[in-house]
Parts: structure tokens; sequence; C-alpha cells
């Protein structure tokens, strides 16, 4: 990946950008989520960097309980409402972590972590390795990353993008504490900002906890 390029803090980084957006969130889910997470038994999931709340509702429809985290509160104040909109804001719960220093508590059947990367530096790696931490027996880790640039990206036009492999190799986990559902690149349609259209990769790592794993 390409070196963060963004000084200062990432809480005033995200809180300017989702300050910005005044349109309503488009209320559809990740396709990644949608293609992995839809049929499973649905209990308890955590959504790390839940943005606007839009995979959030989506479990919550499904009748998981969701606990939603971002940095900026103006994200999560959006994602409240559209929570409430959507009936299901007995079901979500929104909660504000600057992950590189806390963490939510506990441990879920579905950890996820969607294209969490930023332009402000932050250990991307040790977040991903508390979110595995996170995973109960027999839980899901989804972990979506960017595997090519799309032209509307902030990214430079030279970026490397690790594979799937590499950012599971990176998080160093216990291989016969986690059994691969999928690991590799799934190429979709993406939507830009201005409504831009192009087909992008998405790096997937979809792993789940042995039942009588341990904590790594």
């Amino acid at each position: 990946m390409s070196k963060p390029h963004v000084s200062g803090d990432a809480a005033t980084f995200w809180e300017q950008h989702y300050a910005k957006m005044t349109k309503p969130s488009g209320g559809r889910p990740s396709a990644i989520l949608a293609r992995f997470a839809d049929g499973r038994s649905a209990r308890h999931a955590l959504d790390l960097g839940c943005a606007r709340g839009d995979d959030a509702i989506w479990l919550a429809k499904r009748g998981w309980t969701v606990t939603g985290v971002d940095v900026a509160d103006a994200a999560l104040s959006a994602a409240r409402e559209a929570a409430g909109k959507a009936g299901v804001a007995s079901r979500v719960k929104y909660e504000r972590h600057d992950l590189g220093a806390s963490f939510p508590q506990g441990t879920f059947d579905l950890v996820t972590a969607m294209f969490l990367h930023s332009p402000v530096a932050f250990d991307r790696t040790a977040v991903l390795r508390r979110a595995a931490a996170a995973v109960a027996p027999n839980g899901l880790l989804l972990i979506g990353a960017h595997g090519s640039r799309a032209p509307w990206s902030w990214a430079a036009r030279d970026t490397v993008y690790p594979t799937a492999q590499d950012e599971l190799t990176e998080l160093k986990l216990d291989p016969s504490a986690w059994r691969a559902l999928f690991l590799g690149p799934i190429e979709r349609e993406a939507t830009g900002p201005n409504g831009q259209k192009a087909i992008v990769v998405d790096n997937v790592v979809a792993i789940e906890r042995n039942m009588l794993s341990g904590r790594n």
C-alpha cells in the first residue's frame, strides 16, 4: 500500500470527511458482507469502521445484535439516525473508538473490517490482530481490502496492494486455530463519490475460528 499522506490525527480527518456528506447514505451493504455473512446464524457482530451504518443495519435487519465502531462522531450520528429510520435501533449500538488507542470489549460471532484504510497513519495490522482476538469460537473474521486503485482513490497511482494471503500472513495467527473459507481477490463494479463507475478488485480474507481454539 502507499504511505499515508495526510498529516494530523485520524479523528479530525474523518470528522471533516463525514461532516461534508450531506446526501443520505445509499443504504446498501458491502458486497463482501452480503456474500459471506448471509445465511450465518445471527448472533453478535462487530463492525469496525462502520461509517454511516449500512453494514450494521443490514445485519440488524437479519437478526444480528451489532456493535458498530467508528472514530468520527459525524459518522456515528448519521448511523444512529439511519438505524432509527430502519427500525433496528434496538439491535444496533454505536461506539466511538480510535482503534489505535481503544477497542470494543467482548467477543463476537462475526467481526468485520471492510476497507479499514486511511490516508492518516495508524497501525492497521495491530487493529486487525485485535479484531481476530475478538472472534468467538466458530465465529467469522471478515476483512475486505482494496486490491486495485479506483480512478477516484486518494492512493498513489503506483500503489502496490497486498494480496489476501499477504494480509493473512501479516496477522501471524495460529493456523491450527483457524479455517479459511475464502482467501483471494473478487472483482466488482464500484461507484465513486460523483457517480463514476469502475471495475475494482477487493482482496478478501474470510476465516473461521475453530470451535475449541484459543484466543490467537
